[in-house]
Parts: structure tokens; sequence; C-alpha cells
């Protein structure tokens, strides 16, 4: 059984759509162990309050320094000992320390391509901003792994989403999540849970 810990900041729609599929039973072979957040005002919080599921918030807010935070963040996840940390719409850096110590056993969701609008400063609309601007066509997400860079890792999952030509940021995120994050995010898990796929370390 794979313990997963989701990390997120806002509403929770990528964690719900995992809630959902564990209990459908599309996700298989995983329990879903922990939710935290650094927003307290999270409604991802809610739905795991709802779903029964231990959620808590840890924010780099409530420490001194950052080197504190991410030691207690660091401490917060061994507690939990996950086999999977999936970032699920998280907007803290994930601390160096953490990356180093959970190698090969975080993922995250990106909205878009990757390479393509990906990196520092491509989250949430910006992403969706971005890809209007440029004219694309077709856009989409990716599942990846989370390596010492943004957005670098090895690819697990992508699908293509089109781009219409009355489409806004808005419009198209909403598209995107519907029509791709939803169902490649739990996807990426079960596979990960069946051992169909596996962390290759760059060389």
């Amino acid at each position: 059984m794979l313990k997963v810990l989701i990390l997120v900041s806002g509403g929770g729609t990528n964690l719900q759509a995992i809630i959902d599929r564990v209990q459908d039973g599309t996700i298989t072979n995983t329990e879903i162990i922990g939710v935290i957040s650094n927003n307290p005002n999270a409604y991802a919080l809610t739905r795991a309050e709802k779903a029964g599921i231990a959620n808590e918030v840890l924010s780099p807010k409530n420490f001194a320094t950052r080197d504190e935070f991410n030691d207690a963040f660091l401490a917060k996840l061994d507690e939990y000992q996950p086999d999977l940390i999936v970032l699920a719409g998280f907007l803290v850096v994930v601390p160096k320390n953490v990356i180093s110590k959970y190698e090969g056993k975080i993922i995250n969701i990106h909205p878009s391509l990757i390479p393509s609008f990906c990196g520092t400063g491509f989250y949430g609309l910006h992403v969706h901003e971005a890809a209007l601007e440029r004219g694309v066509k077709v856009s989409g997400a990716t599942v990846h792994f989370v390596d010492d860079g943004t957005d670098t890792g090895p690819i697990i999952i992508q699908k293509a989403v089109y781009v219409q030509d009355d489409d806004t940021p808005k419009t198209l995120q909403e598209r995107i999540m519907h029509e791709a994050e939803w169902q490649i995010l739990p996807r990426a898990i079960d596979m990960i849970a069946n051992g169909k796929i596996a962390y290759k370390k760059k060389n």
C-alpha cells in the first residue's frame, strides 16, 4: 500500500480528484495519509477534513527564518513517513534538504506541457497568461518527479489540451484542470503505486 502525503496551498481541486479516484478504486494500492498546507485558509484543508484525512498547516510565516521552517518542514514530513509526496498546487519552494532526503518520492503537477511555460515565476494563472500571449494552439499539463531544479525533474505523464480562439487565462486554466490535470495526476499515482514507473536519476 502506497502511503501518500499531499501538499497544497489553495482550493485543492487536484486533491479532490485524488480523493475521488482512491475512493472509487481508480487509484489502487494507495492510502492518503495526510494533507499539509502552508495556507490556513486553504479550502483543501476542508476537503481533507470532509474525507476524514489528517490535515494540518505549516507555514513559513510562522518561523523566524526560512532555515527554521525548512528544518520543521522536513521533520513534519518524517513524522508521516510517506512513500510518495504529491505537490498538488503547493506554492512553497520545496527545501533542498527535503528533495535530497525524498529524492524520487516527490511528484508535481504543472499546468503546461513542460518544457514550455515552466520554471521560476510560472505558476497558477501566470502559466496560462504566458501561453495565450505566445499564441500557442496546444497547451496541457505535466506530472513530473521533483528534483533540485524548478520543473526540471523527469516527466511521468503529459496530456495536451487545445487552446480555443476565445480563451482567457481563466477559461484555459479551468479546461486544463478538467481535461488534463484531474486525469493524469491520479493516473501517475496509480502507476507509481503499482510499480509501473520508477524514478531514474539524471546523469
